[in-house]
């Protein structure tokens, strides 16, 4: 029981770095700031994703699941940016729609979605190792 609080907590401290790095990337202005708005940014969106699945499904499965599911749904998402029906377009005119469902189809996109899953996997895995640590009775 201890473990699993454990667990929540690094998960809800991991979720307070990965935010605020994800919309300082996303609104940087200094040099190389188009990488950093564009594509350093959706590095951190996949991030996000892998831990928010993780705080509701975190088991051992789920560790290689999650970052892949992520890859495929924001995928999808990047592909649907080629779509401009009214609907979508109503909801992309908002902040939070630009933020979740992305303006513009890239294909410079993808290899940081893998590198942001990639990165989720590793990130779920070291948060499963603190679920499953032995405490140490002293």
């Amino acid at each position: 029981m201890l473990q699993h609080r454990n667990q929540t907590i690094f998960i809800i401290l991991s979720l307070l770095i990965v935010v605020p790095m994800g919309f300082l990337f996303k609104y940087y202005t200094g040099p190389a700031h188009q990488w950093f708005n564009d594509y350093g940014a959706a590095i951190f969106y996949e991030i996000f994703w892998c831990l928010f699945a993780f705080w509701f499904f975190r088991s051992r499965a789920a560790i290689i699941q999650i970052p892949i599911w992520v890859f495929v749904i924001t995928c999808i998402l990047e592909f649907l940016q080629l779509w401009h029906p009214p609907l979508l377009e109503e909801i992309r005119a908002t902040l939070i729609g630009k933020l979740l469902l992305g303006t513009t189809f890239v294909w410079w996109d993808f290899p940081h979605y893998v590198l942001g899953s990639v990165l989720g996997w590793l990130w779920l895995r070291q948060l499963h190792k603190i679920g499953y640590a032995k405490t140490s009775q002293g």
